[in-house]
């Protein structure tokens, strides 16, 4: 008997595809603790070699997760990573004592692995060796099946009727010793995985989706890594504010110097400067570092040393020759933004009215979020240039080229073929 069929003899699981179970009045059952207990942290190379063992010699998927330490270290690194399957229990791995789990993951390499919003923790499982050839994306699932709350809590409780810890989903798990409830916690976000995964996946048979779930699943799974992003100054918070290009230079010397410092200490970039303390700086441009003391964020707790190295950003900033310094905005990648197509080309703006309207109404009759259906940058792409003669081979095709997934294709082409014929062609 598997967890599933375990869990399913205990209380009958609830795949109603987001709408309330029959037992809506029933409280959901505490999980407080894992079925085999708080298993030990393995952060030695005999421990993990024994697990490696036992995992390639267990039955069914694996359920997967990672905890990070966003907001306390720099990068997204994984600091703890739990695995459960049939036959083998649940493991709690510390990476910072078995750095290389490359083992483990070939040991898992033809099991298909459950993930709860898998593109969060594949690539920190990536980094340490860690990479699937099939997974299960339950928070996906869910999305798909139209359940309107997809956390993993809000699914366990909604599919399988239990309630899971809260409290320690945004702690430091670069803290050593790890503390026995951050592990429990951690542990118990695993347990009912193998469960809620096979719910789903009644449900999403039931609804017909589940080829669809299938296709998205394997498009994670076989996607690469994504490529660094072009100038990430550009996204510090409250940039909309920086209008001139010499504060813009300011925005990127000031990011850049936070970064390197943050990388140095292995901190979160926000702890060693403020985004709002970046803005204030570079719409400022302090002359000296007594000025640059008086502003929001550098106040008299930041050492001297501190100090200088922020206002020599800024001087670095100014030194910047006129020709050099950053253009407002980034490189346009596809079509301007739709709120200027009514006055760049009305009959652009026509066909992404329609198709959003047709997208939108057949999103609705499938229970799903419309960005699942098909991604607004798609159909975007489609309306501002469509193909020449917008048959459906055509769309289709295009619909391709974008990475549209092959259901997604067949559920869509028909509306944006419409959609752009109904409406005028690119004057």
């Amino acid at each position: 008997m598997t967890d599933a069929h375990k869990t399913a003899a205990e209380t009958a699981l609830r795949t109603t595809g987001g709408a309330p179970p029959d037992d809506v009045d029933k409280a959901p059952i505490p999980l407080l603790e894992p079925r085999e207990g708080i298993p030990p942290v393995v952060a030695t190379d005999e421990a993990l070699a024994e697990v490696v063992a036992a995992f390639a010699a267990g039955t069914g998927p694996v359920a997967v997760d990672a905890e990070r330490a966003s907001g306390y270290r720099y990068g997204q690194r994984a600091y703890l990573v739990q695995i459960r399957r049939e036959g083998a229990g649940t493991a709690l791995v510390d990476p910072v004592g078995c750095p290389d789990l490359s083992a483990l993951g070939e040991a898992l390499s033809d099991t298909e692995w459950i993930l709860h919003a898998a593109t969060q923790d594949l690539p920190c499982l990536r980094e340490i060796g860690m990479v699937p050839s099939r997974i299960f994306d339950t928070e996906l699932a869910g999305r798909l099946a139209g359940f309107p709350r997809v956390g993993l809590g809000a699914m366990v409780e909604s599919v399988l009727g239990y309630a899971l810890e809260k409290g320690h989903s945004a702690v430091d798990w670069s803290t050593r010793p790890l503390p026995e409830p951050w592990l429990r916690y951690a542990a118990l976000d695993v347990e009912l995985l193998v469960d809620l995964r096979d719910a789903l996946e009644k449900e999403l048979d039931r609804q017909g989706k589940l080829e669809w779930a299938r296709e998205e699943f394997d498009a994670i799974a076989s996607a690469p890594p994504a490529p660094p992003r072009k100038d990430p100054w550009r996204r510090t918070s409250g940039m909309h504010k920086v209008r001139r290009r010499r504060q813009m230079a300011a925005v990127r010397e000031l990011w850049n110097a936070r970064d390197k410092v943050a990388q140095r200490r292995d901190v979160s970039p926000g702890k060693v400067l403020s985004d709002s303390a970046i803005i204030e700086a570079s719409l400022a441009l302090p002359a000296h570092v007594n000025a640059l003391t008086a502003l929001p964020g550098f106040g008299h707790r930041m050492g001297r040393r501190q100090l200088e190295q922020w206002q020599a950003a800024v001087d670095r900033a100014k030194a910047v020759a006129e020709a050099e310094l950053p253009q407002p905005g980034q490189p346009l990648q596809g079509p301007p933004p739709p709120r200027s197509w009514a006055d760049k080309d009305p009959a652009a703006a026509a066909r992404l009215s329609a198709a959003r309207t047709a997208v939108s109404e057949l999103a609705e009759r499938l229970n799903m979020p419309q960005e699942n259906l098909i991604t607004p940058d798609t159909v975007r792409r489609v309306c501002w240039e469509p193909p020449g003669d917008r048959s459906e081979a055509a769309v289709a095709e295009a619909l391709a080229s974008y990475g549209a997934r092959r259901w997604q294709i067949e559920q869509v082409t028909p509306l944006l073929s419409a959609a752009l014929t109904d409406t005028p062609a690119k004057s």
